[in-house]
């Protein structure tokens, strides 16, 4: 039983989704910066340069009226297309 309790804040921490020292997961998504991007036209290189920019290792394009589901995602970034397919907004999620 003094082993069970002795682990239970090694076990706690395991499960934490946010490192002690308060820094970002590896390979999560930053919103930083991504703002610049709106009203560009929605390129391949653009979605590639916005991946390298927030970090993210999925991209999910959301065009003019589309439907998404709403779960977060630290590892992706959703580009907003408007309706003459420019960037509308970028955020992560």
């Amino acid at each position: 039983m003094r082993k069970l309790v002795a682990l239970t804040p090694l076990l706690a921490a395991a499960c934490s989704t946010v490192p002690a020292d308060g820094s970002a997961l590896a390979g999560s998504c930053n919103n930083e910066g991504l703002s610049a991007f709106a009203g560009q036209d929605a390129t391949p290189d653009i979605g590639a340069e916005i991946m390298r920019k927030s970090g993210a290792h999925v991209l999910r394009w959301v065009p003019n009226g589309s439907v998404v589901t709403m779960e977060f995602s630290a590892d992706r970034v959703t580009i907003y297309l408007d309706a003459n397919n420019k960037i509308e907004r970028v955020s992560c999620g």
